[in-house]
């Protein structure tokens, strides 16, 4: 582990946990995220980040400045609880994934709770997933914390109507139990640097809106994965949300899924968004890049 990781870690803690534990709402938690996105993450120089749309609404597509279109498309959902982020806030982490993948991404805007709650996320994720696979090429699906936990939704639905599913599926620790019975939210409430947990039940309520929380749409670690395509997971040890990727790889790997699952020691939530500054986050990315381009042929260098 680098010597970065303690002082981040500990950065983490003091700032962004106290904050997401005290914000008054979504709409500080929004305009939070998205000034440190600015002045925090940045892309590769050599990446090309552009407003466009995607099913008619409005997305981050990812580019090489230079040379031939990638073939291969990832389609990104963000997290933040289902109630904030945007296609900027995780924009350069995707970046720097494609670029390491050989591929293009594409990060489409979903709607939020509370305005928006459930199915309204997942049905912008489905009309996305749709105009992507028209365009042609390989696509890979995926996101982080309760993006993660979108993109795995979508992947049920594929498979519960039988439609065609993505070449390759990731989750940067996924939120997959909305009824959070995993024994790590309340084991890890204290070593958990950014996500505080008493405040997981005031996301639930907003997200879910009376819906039952297991729902295989809304909680995927319940749905049937069984003929899905390759699927890689990572977490931290020390996250609230280690059991939701946990238990979900071991369900899956249970229905015969060919499941790639990292588990990391003491990493913050979502740690590749720390690309620019922390050297276990370009190493995952570089892994999952190696990954990406196995399942579609691409190539690509791992700067």
């Amino acid at each position: 582990m680098s010597l970065l990781r303690p002082l981040l870690n500990t950065y983490l803690r003091l700032t962004e946990k106290t904050h997401m534990q005290n914000a008054s709402g979504p709409d500080a938690l929004r305009r939070s995220l998205e000034t440190k996105a600015r002045l925090l993450f940045h892309a590769p120089l050599s990446m090309r980040l552009k407003r466009g749309t995607l099913a008619g609404v409005e997305a981050l597509w990812v580019t090489p400045r230079t040379g031939d279109e990638p073939q291969a498309t990832i389609l990104y959902f963000h997290g933040g609880g289902f109630v904030f982020g945007s296609p900027q806030t995780h924009g350069a982490m995707i970046a720097a994934l494609a670029k390491r993948s050989g591929a293009r991404a594409v990060l489409p805007r979903y709607p939020l709770a509370p305005e928006h709650p459930f199915p309204a996320a997942l049905d912008r994720a489905i009309a996305a997933y749709q105009a992507c696979r028209a365009e042609g090429g390989p696509v890979i699906i995926g996101g982080d914390s309760a993006g993660g936990g979108l993109a795995l939704s979508l992947l049920a639905h594929l498979l519960t109507e039988g439609e065609q599913t993505p070449d390759a599926v990731f989750a940067f620790s996924p939120l997959t139990d909305l009824t959070f019975s995993g024994a790590s939210i309340r084991e890890n409430a204290k070593s958990d640097v950014v996500l505080p947990a008493e405040r997981a039940s005031e996301m639930l309520q907003m997200y879910l809106n009376g819906e039952d929380a297991t729902n295989p749409l809304a909680s995927p670690l319940f749905a049937d994965f069984a003929s899905a395509p390759p699927i890689w997971i990572t977490a931290g040890d020390t996250e609230i949300l280690l059991d939701d990727s946990r238990r979900t790889a071991e369900r899956m790997q249970g229905q015969g899924v060919d499941v790639t699952y990292v588990e990391e020691h003491d990493l913050p939530h979502v740690w590749p968004l720390f690309h620019n500054t922390l050297p276990e986050a370009r190493r995952t990315l570089n892994a999952l890049a190696a990954w990406i381009k196995s399942q579609t042929g691409t190539s690509a260098g791992t700067r």
